[in-house]
């Protein structure tokens, strides 16, 4: 059974392998600076559907089924699939991962739901409860607006503090068989409000609870920054990076040398229509699935934190003046290499 450390924070007891991945992303996110690490690039936004919600569901299946190919398997070798996404009822996992006939855990972390998923996978793994779990999640530019705020054909400014949620999708598999990656332990978010009401500025709602997160962890584990290669964060963007640092350098952590923020690296600084970067939950699940996890498998980096973030508000939480609370899952990921 996995090691208990301290509240919401574990250590893997038996070997839990990542043994397959993929990643998934649109257009817009292919001419980034990351475009040539992404399984497919889908140029297509409604990738041949009728609605926005079934060409993201379709995604997300996507990027299961290039995971479970790449590793030689069959659906019927996975044995449980933990997925969420950002639209109600989470339509965008249960819609697309239906035909699969796979045992199924929806759930809902917001833009920290990639890290939920391998946290929860790694644990069924770990305690033997199944022998491969994936892990998924998706998001889409155009399902997000819809849902989040306006409706595209509106035509509003967006303001200098917002983020372009991405239109994409991640996908991994654990188990105890193989592979050259291994989850080592985890942190369990706890819920981090600091009263922030503005959706436009996920940024600075979300870098408080990465914060907490990341000091937890390193205390309970009696390790510093310099312990790991890279710490990275899901979205945060250009605003929530800087403040996450601030946050930390106050308690004596620096992580400025080993951090890195997939809202960040997804597109271009100089395109200014993503102002502060990428967010939503295709986010960090294809940044890590696409870009950090080759390296761990090549053995240019050992150790990886990997801290995705999420704002768990809703249309309506907003409509009736609540603030947001935010989260934090922390995995910690090392090559075997």
């Amino acid at each position: 059974m996995a090691e208990f450390l301290q509240s919401g924070i574990f250590r893997c007891s038996v070997p839990v392998m990542i043994e397959s991945y993929s990643s998934v992303v649109g257009k817009k996110e292919g001419e980034g600076p990351l475009g040539k690490f992404f399984d497919e690039i889908i140029e297509d936004s409604h990738f041949g559907k009728e609605t926005w919600e079934q060409a993201e569901s379709r995604f997300q299946l996507e990027a299961v089924s290039h995971a479970i190919r790449k590793a030689g398997l069959t659906k019927e070798d996975i044995h449980l699939i933990c997925s969420g996404d950002l639209i109600n009822q989470c339509i965008g996992s249960t819609y697309g991962l239906r035909e699969l006939g796979i045992p199924y855990l929806g759930i809902y972390g917001a833009c920290s739901t990639m890290a939920e998923g391998i946290l929860i996978s790694s644990l069924a793994v770990e305690a033997g409860a199944v022998n491969r779990s994936a892990a998924v999640t998706s998001s889409h530019f155009s399902t997000a607006e819809r849902q989040f705020r306006f409706p595209l054909s509106y035509g509003g400014q967006r303001t200098p503090t917002s983020q372009w949620t991405c239109t994409a999708s991640g996908a991994l598999i654990l188990s105890r068989k193989k592979g050259d990656m291994e989850v080592v332990g985890g942190c369990i978010g706890k819920i981090t409000d600091m009263g922030v009401n503005d959706i436009n500025n996920m940024g600075s709602a979300m870098a408080p609870a990465a914060a907490e997160t990341i000091k937890r962890y390193l205390e309970a584990t009696s390790t510093s920054p310099a312990d790991y290669d890279l710490i990275v964060t899901g979205d945060l963007g250009l605003v929530g990076s800087t403040l996450l640092t601030e946050i930390l350098s106050k308690q004596n952590i620096d992580i400025t040398s080993v951090h890195k923020d997939c809202g960040k690296l997804i597109f271009d600084p100089d395109d200014k229509d993503t102002h502060c970067g990428g967010s939503g939950c295709g986010c960090s699940a294809s940044v890590l699935c696409g870009y950090f996890l080759p390296m761990l498998e090549r053995g240019e980096i050992k150790n990886l934190l990997f801290t995705a973030t999420g704002a768990l508000m809703s249309p309506l939480s907003l409509q009736q003046g609540e603030s947001i609370p935010t989260i934090a899952h922390l995995v910690h990921i090392r090559s075997k290499k």
